[in-house]
Formats: structure tokens, sequence, C-alpha cells
């Protein structure tokens, strides 16, 4: 897929925006800040990458697993893209549509290590639950294994999946403690649920209730095992929602090992609002049937329609894309996003969101009446920070935090906690705020 001149400038702007932000901001992974100009210097190229959002300064906005803020490269792309349209839609459209979603499938690609035809466009983590599990090829008798402690959108797509299939869902008990839950305990529990007739393990790699990390590699090897002695057609398919680890950790698509990886674009990316992606294993997407047609594959299904000829061929990337008139200025400012991001490096973002949230751990377990939810250690948590106080609902908590211009959330479950998400965008001023202000109301 080529670009123009105009979106190559464009593209490699904001690479380099994100680049710039953060020139030798790596001291860091290389060795401990030792001078007090050099912890000095440090902060300050992080104030720069907290200065290309347009957030209220008024306010400590530790809230990035909800719904993003864009970067300033993100909210160009967006209004060059959105004044193109206003001056004249149909031909801005037609030049623009697939060379700018096909450019946002690459730059994902790249970020994730994968070919384009591997990734789909989605509009949310959501939708690309959706469209992986209303894809499955399942039967009447096949089983899907998920864990108690998924979040609702996987529930519910999974038990629509069982509705029209006939599939069953079988659901294990993940955790009861997250504190004490190692990476071999994880997978036993989660393979306790696996019989013959499992088509599926459906996970949550990073928990949007406690802040667990799954061990997903540790699972998708185990995986793998049980494949070896099944035969192709009843192999089962690991599909993870990563959404909380997407723009937090330092990985590749083949690090983690799953199938198929769902994940949201407008948390911890800071991509633009109403964006996701779904990227395929080496399986590619051919274990799925399209939901929607797509607006962006060259030849197939369009082409099979016009041609009366039937067959679309092979499953893809640009066929599990959705079509549809969208919010096309948000769509096509994608790319922007990850090479910012990419800009940054992923390294440094993963060091600076776990050094960020243990900060914010470390305070937190030392207050009298809280609880921490979420495990120390990096390798079983991510940017999310749970907890309770005793003696106070989560939603008093988030109330009396917001009164204090610190933006909390309460994570919608059966068993509802307090979370605080710091992100790049956060210093270790503001973290510190957050916990005394916790103190205060323990």
């Amino acid at each position: 897929m080529s670009l123009n001149r105009r979106e190559f400038v464009v593209s490699a702007g904001a690479a380099a925006a994100g680049a710039a932000l953060l020139a030798g901001c790596d001291r860091q992974a290389a060795g401990p800040l030792h001078s007090p100009e050099e912890v000095a210097a440090s902060a300050g190229r992080w104030q720069d990458v907290r200065a290309a959002f347009a957030l209220s300064p008024d306010t400590i906005h530790m809230s990035a697993m909800l719904i993003s803020s864009h970067p300033r490269p993100v909210r160009e792309a967006i209004e060059r893209h959105r004044r193109g349209l206003d001056r004249d839609p149909v031909t801005y459209l037609e030049d623009n549509h697939r060379p700018r979603m096909n450019a946002a499938r690459e730059a994902a690609a790249n970020y994730l290590g994968v070919g384009t035809d591997a990734v789909a466009l989605t509009d949310s983590t959501t939708m690309g639950v959706g469209l992986v599990y209303n894809g499955l090829r399942l039967r009447p008798g096949d089983e899907i294994v998920s864990t108690e402690q998924d979040y609702y959108v996987t529930i519910e797509a999974l038990r629509l999946l069982a509705e029209r299939s006939g599939a069953r869902v079988v659901q294990v008990p993940l955790y009861e403690r997250t504190e004490t839950l190692g990476p071999d305990e994880a997978v036993a529990r989660i393979l306790a649920g696996v019989t013959p007739r499992t088509r599926v393990v459906a996970l949550t790699w990073v928990h949007s209730s406690t802040g667990y990390k799954l061990p997903a590699r540790a699972v998708a090897d185990a995986i793998a095992e049980l494949n070896r002695d099944r035969p192709e057609e009843r192999r089962i398919l690991f599909c993870l929602d990563g959404v909380h680890g997407f723009g937090v950790e330092d990985f590749t698509l083949a690090d983690l090992g799953c199938d198929f990886f769902m994940a949201g674009c407008h948390k911890w990316l800071f991509g633009p609002r109403g964006t996701g992606i779904v990227a395929a294993g080496p399986l590619g997407f051919e274990p799925l049937i399209p939901a929607i047609p797509s607006f962006i594959e060259q030849g197939g299904g369009f082409d099979a329609w016009i041609t009366g000829e039937g067959d679309p061929g092979p499953n893809n990337g640009a066929r599990m894309t959705p079509g549809g008139f969208k919010a096309f200025e948000h769509k096509w400012a994608l790319a922007e996003a990850f090479e910012w991001q990419s800009g940054i490096g992923k390294a440094r973002v993963a060091e600076r969101t776990h050094a960020l949230a243990r900060r914010l751990k470390e305070g937190l377990r030392g207050i009298d009446g809280v609880t921490l939810l979420t495990p120390m250690e990096d390798d079983r948590s991510a940017g999310i920070v749970s907890f309770d106080i005793d003696g106070m609902s989560p939603d008093a908590v988030v109330s009396r935090l917001r009164q204090r211009k610190i933006i909390a959330s309460v994570a919608p479950y059966a068993i509802p906690h307090v979370r605080l998400t710091p992100s790049i965008r956060n210093s270790a001023g503001e973290v510190d705020v957050a916990i005394e202000a916790v103190r205060a109301l323990a």
C-alpha cells in the first residue's frame, strides 16, 4: 500500500512528533537517573508528552482506560480530514477512504509485528469481540471456555454465540484473590475447563475489574500443546480481549501467541475515538465468517456480486473490516496515533506506565483502611490500579475524588471497585496527590 507525497509527509510528521518528545528520555531504561538535573530533565520531557494533550490543567486525569483525549498529531489529522470532507465530501471520500483505511491497517500491523492482511479495523473492542465470536464456525455440542471474571462484553458475546450455534459456554473461576494467583495456577484453572469438545478459549489479557494481567503466552503455549493431538478441524482457538494491555505493554502479537486479538484504539493508545482493531495470528481470518460487508477490500465480495460469480475468495483483514458510512475523519487519523506512540517508543511507554502504576500501588497499600486489589508485580499487572476503602462504596469514593478534581472510575461489575489508571500523560506528582487524597478519605 503506497501513500502519496502529502500523506507520507503527514504520517512521518506524527512519528517524528512522538520521537521528538522523548528524545533521550529512555535514560532510565539504560540505567537510573542520579543527579537532580537528570531527574528534572526526564520529568520535563514527560511534561512535553502531557502538553500534547488539550486536557484541562486543573484536573488530574487518571482515566486513560475509559476514553482518550487525543494528542496533537491525532487532533490535527482529524481536523484536516474534517475540513476536507466539509469542503468536498464526495470527492474527498472517494480519494481518501481506501488509502487512509489501509494506511491505518498498515500502521497497526507494524505496531503488532504482523502483515497488513492480518489486521481488520473496527469501531471498538466491543465490536471486535462481537465480530470474532459472531464469526466462529461452531456447531451444537462444541464448547467455549471463559472465566467468571471476564467482562460483560465477552460473556454476552459468548452467550449470543451459544444461542445461535448450539455451543456451550463453560465459565471457570480464575481467582479469588489476585495477589496469590501465580501463572501456573492461572493456566491450570483455565485448562480445568477444557474438554475434548472445547473449540474456543475466550479470555481477557488485563482485567478491568482488578487490573490483574493474565499470563497470555503461558496460556497460548498450553493450548498449543493440547492442539498437537487434535485434528486441524478440532483445534482450539485462543481469542484475547487485549484492550488494557494495548498501548501499555511492549509486545508483538507473536509474543502473546493468540489466534485473535481484539482491542479499542481510543484508550491507552490515545487513538481517535470510535476506532479499534482485530488482529489475527498465523491462521489468519480463515476461521471466521465476516458479519458486515466491507467497503475497502479489492476484489472479493463486491466484485463477486458485480460479476455474479458468487465466490469472494479467502477471508482477510480487509474483508473483516466493516463497511458503512462512519465518522471517516476519525478512522483516517488512526495511523497518526500508532505513529505518535511508536515515535515515543513502546518500551518507554511501558516503562513509564508501569513506574507510575507501581508508585500508586506502593502508596495505596501503605494506607490503613485501603485494600489494594491489583498485583504489585509488573508481570501480573499493567496500568489499571484497583482498590477499596473500608466503609465506603466505590461510587462514594469516586464522587469524593472527583470533588477534588481527580478522575477515578468504578469498575462496573457485580462486585465493584475503585480504579485509578495513570498513563504517560500523568506525572509522579499527580500520582502523589491522588495517594494523599485517598489517604484523606480513608
